[in-house]
């Protein structure tokens, strides 16, 4: 029997979560900041049920932002192949220690032989350098020719090795998972994708690594690339025909008045004041700009510019331009995943629930506990801070609330989507802001101030 005050405390839950929506809702619409008519879609899980869906701006010139717009998130999917890759293990499909040449015996040459899927989802296998293969922007599109190529690469020791427990490797991973997960399943990795994770959570057509051709146009557009078909048709069939085509990088704007403002207004601003305060006294009673904010998350003073460039430049040094529908067809799983909010929120509700959704084991508890657990504590040597590894997720990015057992992935735009167990709690975060995770508070603002309203209500 349900007793009374039981019942009490749940309509009392249900009514503070309630109150989460709205006020996540006015926080994305005020970090729309100076950047509209781009904006973007939050989807919030805790034990189960969707608690917020959130969205501002447009997806496109003419579609607003709604929680399952597909958008282009980068690393963000490399959230998505590291729990495809746990689901397997939890089939007996692969095992963490087992060397990867045995599932893949072209890949033991050069010094790859004892390299084991541990090694590689923790990013100490010394394989992150892109800049090592020989490979040209169209050759990087090619899923055959590139699974072919990473299998004869050699290991890279990072610069200055020694100060530092792991080497992110942002480009490299991808393939080298993808083509395991083929090899394990004996299916390609957008059929594995489907049968093993989408499917089973209800979300087989919101999440892909390679987008199908009906499906490109529906994807998020950045506002520069917003065209109508009367006056940008032939520039944007010229612009698809250019692979390599060269795109100018986000850039950190001049914050304007607003924007401080905004920041000013913010949940997580008087703990930023306080971390940034202890950083430099001079920072004490100024208002933080965007910047400043990053810095409490990323130390970009640490930044290792050889690394990083080993990481994410290709050795033709021609850029990818992501957004291309080309590309986007493609299968880059390290950097090109495609996936709503709300697919996102629900794989991350799945492990906010210790790999259980809605009455299905998809990872059983041997294998959550082992991926869930921090194995990597040191600098890393391209991301400019602590990552935390888990299995193929970093921790969560956090600096004024406790959330320890928080893991999860996020992308070179800043996009995130993310899990707390403790709290049974997952968020998702994607966007079309023209911004990098680096020059951009977005992510953190937003779970900072989610994590905040979830403490007030567990008291």
């Amino acid at each position: 029997m349900i007793s009374n005050s039981q019942t009490n405390n749940d309509r009392d839950s249900n009514n503070s979560n309630a109150k989460i929506a709205p006020q996540l809702q006015q926080l994305l619409t005020n970090l729309q900041l100076d950047d509209a008519p781009a904006g973007g879609s939050l989807v919030v899980y805790q034990a189960g049920k969707c608690i917020v869906q959130a969205s501002v701006g447009m997806a496109q010139a003419d579609k607003e932002w709604q929680p399952d717009t597909l958008s282009l998130n980068f690393s963000t999917g490399k959230g998505v192949l590291a729990t495809l890759t746990h689901v397997l293990v939890s089939e007996q499909l692969l095992d963490y220690d087992t060397p990867i040449a045995r599932y893949w015996p072209e890949f033991a040459v050069n010094g790859k032989a004892d390299i084991t899927l541990r090694a590689l989802m923790l990013h100490q296998a010394d394989l992150f350098a892109i800049n090592s293969i020989d490979a040209d922007s169209e050759t990087l599109l090619d899923w055959q020719a590139m699974k072919e190529k990473v299998a004869l690469m050699s290991p890279t020791q990072p610069d200055q090795y020694e100060n530092y427990e792991s080497a992110y490797s942002a480009l490299v991973y991808g393939w080298i998972l993808g083509a395991l997960i083929e090899i394990a399943t004996d299916m390609t990795l957008s059929k594995a994708l489907r049968y093993y994770l989408t499917e089973p959570l209800g979300i087989a057509d919101s999440c892909y690594f390679g987008v199908p051709a009906a499906k490109v146009d529906s994807v998020a557009k950045l506002v520069k690339d917003f065209e109508t078909a009367d006056d940008n048709a032939d520039k944007k069939a010229d612009q698809d025909s250019k692979l390599g085509s060269k795109r100018h990088k986000p850039t950190l704007k001049p914050d304007s008045k607003q924007t401080l403002n905004t920041y000013a207004s913010l949940p997580s601003y008087e703990c930023w004041q306080q971390q940034a305060a202890k950083k430099s006294t001079d920072l004490a009673d100024k208002k933080l700009a965007t910047t400043q904010i990053n810095q409490l998350y990323f130390d970009h003073r640490a930044v290792n510019a050889s690394n990083y460039r080993a990481a994410l430049v290709p050795a033709n040094r021609q850029p990818i331009d992501y957004h291309n529908s080309q590309t986007m067809q493609a299968i880059i799983p390290a950097a090109n995943g495609v996936a709503s909010a709300k697919a996102l929120a629900i794989i991350y509700a799945m492990l906010a629930n210790g790999g259980t959704w809605q009455g299905k084991t998809l990872i059983d508890s041997k294998t959550f506990t082992e991926l869930s657990k921090p194995q990597v504590s040191g600098m890393d040597a391209v991301m400019p801070v602590s990552m935390n590894w888990r299995l193929g997720y970093h921790r969560l990015f956090s600096v004024c609330n406790s959330v320890d057992a928080g893991f999860g992935h996020m992308g070179y735009n800043g996009s995130v989507a993310w899990c707390e167990p403790t709290r049974q709690l997952s968020f998702a975060f994607v966007h079309n802001f023209d911004v990098t995770m680096l020059n951009d508070i977005r992510q953190f603002a937003l779970t900072e101030s989610l994590l905040e309203m979830v403490n007030k209500i567990d008291g």
